[in-house]
């Protein structure tokens, strides 16, 4: 049977190391001050009482330098046996107190580190102080935080998943059921509306491949230079038949001889399409959509701004969010997934930009700004 011997604690070893520093010194101490000591003694009653031939022919002088002497190493043994004493039992109470001070931090931080282990992520220690513990235990509880919002997202995830499925499922599921049971007549609108539940899920599953490519680093890109009217131009193309049947005017304004950008026109271009397709999507008809692009400080600027319906403050920083939507029931009836936009973030960042949304308020349109460095 094999022993399993536990190895000792950090409190232990700390005060352990801290020991052996005491009696190290305390050794020393001792060492030095009997060897150096009575060599010191000497030579100073050298100096008081005269030399040795002096004191040899007066037997008075000489039988007081030799009491002097026992009385004086007697005394000096004494008083660093109580003094390292003293000193030791001090020091080993100041171990003591600082091996706490260093341990009970971390054992805090042992003990909310399995409690994060086991699922409560709500758990936080307290981070006081300037010191290097205090600094690890605020850098432990921004983990904490980042763990907790990663689980808040991948449940928030699994509900929006399940729910984006079950809309269209359940449709596809009802006509299938009406149509075996006799009660729905299979004809050709019947058969379209299925077909566009499909191509529903389709979608769907087609954007979560995109989005989980794109949150594990690991979308393809293929840069190539590329005049930035052509990238507007194609993801103008793509869309101009969904403006013109809603009626909602699209204007580009791109410059000649703007510089051209290293970048995956695929990409660049399916990104153009998602911002404008989500500005159109909340856009009434008879408003405007703008497509701009211009340069400064080494970068390309592209913007799409619309006359829509506006996004509130409080909507700004979450729109990148995985199936976030300002309108959960406008955006589920025309169709839209909710992560168009966390895609586009993605890929515009895996090109070594940025994108960001702005918004006077409700009613006030909105304005999409992604940048490409040159």
């Amino acid at each position: 049977m094999r022993v399993q011997i536990r190895p000792r604690s950090l409190r232990v070893r700390l005060f352990l190391a801290q020991l052996l520093v005491i009696f190290a010194g305390t050794v020393t101490l001792l060492l030095v001050t009997l060897l150096t000591a009575p060599t010191i003694h000497d030579r100073l009653m050298v100096i008081l009482l005269g030399s040795d031939a002096a004191m040899a022919n007066d037997p008075t002088m000489a039988s007081m330098a030799q009491a002097t002497n026992r009385i004086f190493q007697t005394t000096m043994i004494e008083a660093l046996l109580i003094s390292g004493g003293a000193a030791c039992l001090i020091a080993l109470a100041v171990s003591l107190l600082v091996s706490n001070r260093i341990v009970t931090p971390i054992q805090r931080l042992l003990t909310a580190s399995r409690r994060i282990a086991a699922g409560h992520y709500t758990e936080r220690v307290p981070a006081t102080g300037s010191d290097e513990l205090a600094a690890l235990a605020a850098q432990f509880n921004t983990m904490a935080d980042a763990l907790e919002d990663a689980e808040r997202r991948r449940v928030t995830l699994i509900g929006d998943v399940a729910h984006e499925l079950r809309t269209p499922l359940a449709t596809i599921e009802g006509y299938a059921e009406g149509v075996l049971d006799g009660v729905v007549t299979p004809h050709e609108e019947i058969w379209a509306l299925i077909l566009d539940e499909v191509g529903r899920l389709r979608r769907l599953v087609n954007d979560l491949q995109e989005l989980s490519r794109a949150e594990a680093k690991q979308l393809s890109l293929h840069p190539v230079p590329v005049a930035p009217d052509t990238l507007v131009t194609r993801a103008i193309a793509r869309l101009a038949p969904q403006f013109a049947d809603k009626g909602v005017a699209l204007t580009p304004h791109v410059p000649a001889h703007m510089p051209v950008v290293c970048a995956d026109p695929d990409r660049i271009v399916q990104v153009l399409i998602n911002l404008l397709g989500n500005a159109l999507q909340h856009t009434a008809p008879g408003g405007a959509i703008e497509v701009t692009v211009r340069h400064a400080d080494g970068v390309l600027i592209f913007q799409v701004r619309d006359s829509g319906v506006g996004i509130a403050a409080e909507h700004l920083p979450h729109l990148f969010e995985r199936f976030y939507r300002v309108d959960k029931a406008r955006a589920r009836s025309t169709g839209g997934s909710g992560i168009g936009l966390t895609i586009s973030k993605a890929l515009v960042e895996a090109h070594g930009g940025q994108i960001w949304a702005e918004s006077a308020g409700t009613g006030q349109g909105a304005l999409f700004t992604f940048t490409l460095p040159l």
